[in-house]
């Protein structure tokens, strides 16, 4: 059965059609054009009660009966657990996956979505703003190349916590980034843009 995803391109809702390129599962795609307001829909709050993107139903739920989902962490987890892919199945493996796909649901999404905004969107330029999430970010950048200096991908294979926080990194030129002062983020950032599952799911929507 299709799983129907409800997007736009936005880190966030590639971080969606990344994972099911990367696991192989059918899917068709409803774009939700924020910059329209359609996320305020009401066919669409019905999904997404939260008014934001990414969503998904999918008809063929863990019950066998449809289920929408919104979140794309909670949505990440869910197509890993489908799927057997891309979320280790040891308990330790699996804690260190969780726990850097909570740090970019938590700090990288929001910190560098606010460097975003004010650096590139608010209709004054706020200094203050701009130094406080743009330093943040750097920081946060640190924090992930230290990770990365100790194993290939965030959870030491290649996982759900990489696909969420890859879409953000490809807009380092929006945060002031310069991927050349991080070698271990750049080394991961290369290796994971040559995927070719990652390369369609950045597409989406066309």
């Amino acid at each position: 059965m299709t799983i129907e995803l409800y997007t736009w391109g936005t880190p966030n809702g590639r971080k969606i059609s990344i994972m099911l390129e990367e696991v192989g599962l059918p899917y068709s795609v409803h774009p939700i054009n924020i910059t329209k307001d359609e996320q305020y829909a009401p066919a669409f709050l019905k999904i997404s009660p939260n008014n934001k993107i990414p969503a998904i139903v999918d008809p063929d739920g863990p019950d066998g009966r449809p289920i929408s989902l919104f979140e794309s962490g909670a949505i990440l987890i869910y197509l890993a657990e489908k799927t057997g892919k891309l979320l280790p199945a040891d308990r330790r493996g699996n804690l260190t996956a969780l726990q850097w796909l909570m740090w970019q649901m938590g700090s990288w999404g929001p910190m560098l979505g606010q460097a975003h905004h004010f650096r590139r969107f608010a209709p004054e330029k706020i200094p203050y703003a701009i130094d406080r999430y743009t330093n943040e970010t750097r920081r946060l950048y640190g924090v992930l190349d230290k990770r990365l200096g100790e194993a290939d991908y965030m959870a030491g294979d290649y996982s759900i916590a990489d696909v969420a926080t890859f879409p953000w990194a490809a807009r380092h030129e929006w945060q002031g980034i310069a991927l050349a002062d991080f070698a271990n983020v750049k080394r991961w950032y290369d290796a994971i843009a040559a995927r070719s599952a990652v390369e369609r799911g950045m597409a989406v929507p066309a």
